[in-house]
């Protein structure tokens, strides 16, 4: 057996010491774990899945599917982190800890910890690009003109450019010249600046600094539902981009797949479908099993859960379209969240007041963010203002926030912790799969080698085995198959395979019975047949197949 694989979550790993460690933990786990490449990115990397169960309780295929996703955006560096850690903590803890034996057990996880390794790998550099591209393109070299990003005065950190201008915005705060504060409606007779991210200008026009929306790269809009070339960084077409169709294919390749969460930053929320659309015009009930994932999600991390649509888009008329969750969730019927880690403000102290809030403007809060950032995060995250000569802007400063080290990720010390919370916050949510069971087995003789046999078949799990209302109405969710295989004897009534439709959870029995209330469906079915024996040694197996529920099989002998 190889020894432990050394790994630590208080850095961040590049593509090949993240390689070496998934590679690590397949040959350290090789009855658990199974590594394999779903696809090459534009570079030339693999984009890794870590397949896990236990093989001694049947194929994969034949149980629960939980699904974990990270780094789709290159600087989201904390959810690579994360992924890793839920890999890691399933096969450290097998047969140890009694939740992950009994979830690899049963269930079966699939975790790509690095969706998008050529992006990553960029931005773990210097100077750091804040993007989401994934390299077909360099940042910048996707636009036709405007501000282009460039280390243009060589420290190594892509940041703020602060310049002077009547006109502008914004002013040095008066406590504290380092924080840049709004200027009033109304205010003059002071020293005013614009603010713009480091660069230099394409087709300056010596007046107007435009910005282009990039083209390249944010995957997360790059899937086919409600899909809109509009949307930054959406691709040609959907799935157009190759990390992005290789997931797409290897999710439809696992019907199993019952629940899954994408990982990203930054915010400190649990995110939930839908993307373009509110509550009101989604079901009912499950919104309601939405909560009370969720609900459980925020007793584990601390985070909210919200709708994307209701509480993290401000302009209702601009909602984002093409993500992953709305693709997995209004297409297939897949509860699925996102989880935003790492919140800087909160960390800092500040209370929050929204969940969208691109940068704080309020300078106690500005205040209270910078202090935190010097203290416990470093020059790696806040560069201090300088002059500088701009090749186009003339006398200007460079400085500020290091957005990927601050606002983005944390400070390597507090990674664990995140990482942990929010990794047994996917484990219990995919404790809450639907399992299908054949509760009992019975054989009633009726001589002449005639036998009654009666089966009930259950759901033992708090999801339906349709998942959702969703699956019901796209007709995405097969029903729950029972079948009767006769050795040594044949079925003569009642067919040998029967769909029993769908069986319920107990997500719907979070109140005692009302009749005002939500009227309960059966979590378990009876089913029986006549069989004749032909002869001694003569048995039954019964199977009970759920795409999304499992499979279970129970035999007994006649006589």
């Amino acid at each position: 057996m190889t020894a432990e694989p050394d790994i630590r979550f208080d850095r961040y790993y590049s593509y090949e010491e993240m390689t070496e460690r998934l590679q690590a933990l397949a040959a350290r786990y090789p009855k658990l774990a199974t590594l394999r490449s779903l696809a090459r990115s534009f570079g030339g990397r693999e984009v890794w899945v870590m397949e896990m169960t236990n093989p001694d309780t049947g194929p994969a295929l034949d149980k629960p599917g939980y699904y974990i996703d990270a780094q789709i955006h290159a600087e989201e560096h904390a959810t690579s982190a994360t992924a890793l850690y839920a890999i890691w903590h399933l096969l450290t803890n097998y047969g140890r800890d009694e939740e992950a034996t009994r979830l690899l057990d049963t269930q079966v996880f699939y975790v790509l910890p690095r969706i998008n390794p050529d992006g990553a790998e960029l931005s773990l550099q210097p100077p750091y690009y804040n993007w989401c591209g994934n390299g077909r393109f360099m940042p910048g070299a996707d636009r036709h003109a405007g501000l282009i990003p460039e280390d243009i005065d060589g420290d190594g950190f892509l940041v703020w450019m602060r310049v002077p201008d009547p006109k502008g915005e914004w002013k040095k705060s008066a406590r504290n010249p380092d924080i840049m504060v709004q200027r009033a409606p109304g205010e003059e007779g002071g020293d005013y600046f614009r603010l713009y991210p480091e660069g230099t200008i394409r087709d300056f026009d010596g007046a107007n600094v435009a910005i282009e929306k990039p083209f390249d790269g944010n995957m997360n809009r790059n899937f086919p539902t409600n899909w809109s070339p509009q949307e930054y960084g959406a691709g040609e077409h959907p799935l157009s981009e190759p990390e992005a169709a290789a997931m797409a294919r290897f999710i439809l390749d696992h019907p199993n797949i019952c629940g899954m969460c994408a990982y990203h930053t930054h915010g400190g929320i649990i995110m939930r479908p839908s993307m373009t659309k509110p509550d009101s015009a989604m079901s009912a009930r499950d919104i309601t099993l939405y909560k009370e994932i969720g609900r459980v999600g925020t007793e584990l991390t601390g985070y909210p859960t919200v709708s994307i649509y209701e509480d993290f888009t401000p302009d209702k008329t601009q909602v984002r379209r093409g993500g992953l969750m709305d693709w997995t969730y209004e297409e297939m019927g897949i509860i699925s969240f996102g989880t935003e880690l790492w919140d800087l403000e909160r960390e800092a102290g500040v209370e929050k007041v929204g969940y969208y809030n691109l940068y704080p403007r309020n300078e106690e809060v500005q205040q209270k963010v910078y202090a935190y950032v010097r203290e416990h995060m470093g020059e790696k995250a806040w560069r201090d203002w300088r002059p500088f000569h701009h090749p186009q802007l003339g006398a200007i400063e460079i400085g500020g926030m290091v957005n990927i080290w601050s606002y983005r990720n944390p400070p390597p010390a507090l990674l664990e912790g995140i990482a942990r919370a929010n990794a047994l916050f996917n484990l219990r949510h995919a404790a809450a799969a639907p399992h299908v069971k054949i509760d009992t087995l019975e054989v009633e003789p009726l001589g002449a080698d005639l036998f009654k046999i009666r089966a009930v078949v259950a759901n033992h799990g708090y999801l339906p085995t349709n998942l959702s209302d969703v699956a019901i109405a796209n007709k995405a969710a097969r029903p729950v198959e029972v079948a009767l295989e006769v050795e040594g004897g044949e079925v003569v009534m009642n067919p040998a395979k029967v769909e029993l439709g769908h069986l319920a959870g107990r997500n719907e029995r979070l109140y005692p019975w009302s009749p005002w209330g939500q009227q309960w469906s059966a979590v378990a079915k009876p089913m029986e047949w006549l069989v004749r024996a032909e002869g001694p040694g003569a048995g039954v197996r019964v199977v009970a197949r759920s795409q999304k529920g499992g499979v279970h099989r129970r035999e007994v002998a006649l006589g």
